[in-house]
């Protein structure tokens, strides 16, 4: 599959919102007014009225109990602004050696005056990568082959697997994960494994030795799953 088309420039604003929405469409989630307020940490009548205008743009339809869907067009607009989130991501943590949660901060304050051409550029020079540092797909690649994917949390005592991604929805609403697992070393193509799970958190054993995270960590984690 090719990368996607350019768009028309749009506002900032316009393009959180589009990115927002791809975001939580593809973590399984329906995108509403409340929980894209909570993301963008606006109120709900801003809220209201920028989706208003994005729905007579052509790029979200509003359904009649509120939930928000990307058009095609919408869909489009929004997976090339994500595309150039996780191509800079990458430079940042691949030749810069930032480390995970700064080069994803960097990353949305440069991506919105970045030009295609230093994109594109950019891009060649990392080799045309495929998953962004969490290991989410950079919209237009073929995503990598593997087995089925289940969140850390679904696994019992015992069971290992290896790390696929991280959830976008869970970076952003907990800055201080990116933190967490960065230390941790729990990145995409570490195996990690269950020592046992209790009320008080998970101990895991990964390549850097064993470690605790509590269940909201857990459940931001996917891996593929042990039984195929």
């Amino acid at each position: 599959m090719s990368d996607p088309a350019p768009i028309l420039q749009r506002s900032e604003t316009a393009e959180r919102y589009l990115e927002a929405i791809y975001y939580i469409e593809h973590e399984g989630e329906v995108p509403r007014p409340g929980r894209l307020a909570e993301w963008l940490g606006v109120s709900a009548p801003t809220v209201t009225v920028s989706l208003q205008r994005l729905a007579r743009d052509g790029l979200v339809q509003i359904a009649g109990d509120r939930s928000v869907e990307l058009t095609e067009r919408g869909a489009a607009a929004a997976a090339t602004i994500v595309r150039r989130h996780r191509i800079v991501e990458r430079w940042m943590t691949d030749v810069l050696g930032l480390d995970w949660a700064t080069a994803d901060l960097e990353a949305a304050q440069l991506t919105h005056g970045m030009s295609d051409v230093v994109l594109d550029r950019l891009d060649d020079q990392l080799g045309r990568p495929t998953t962004c540092p969490h290991g989410n797909v950079i919209p237009g690649r073929t995503p990598p082959q593997g087995r089925r994917l289940v969140r850390l949390i679904d696994l019992a005592d015992g069971e290992h697997a290896k790390v696929a991604r991280i959830s976008e929805v869970a970076e952003h609403e907990a800055p201080q994960l990116l933190h967490l697992l960065d230390q941790r070393g729990l990145m995409p193509g570490i195996d990690v494994g269950v020592i046992n799970r209790s009320a008080a958190g998970w101990r895991l054993r990964a390549e850097h030795g064993e470690f605790s995270i509590d269940g909201s960590t857990a459940s931001a984690v996917w891996v593929e799953s042990p039984t195929g």
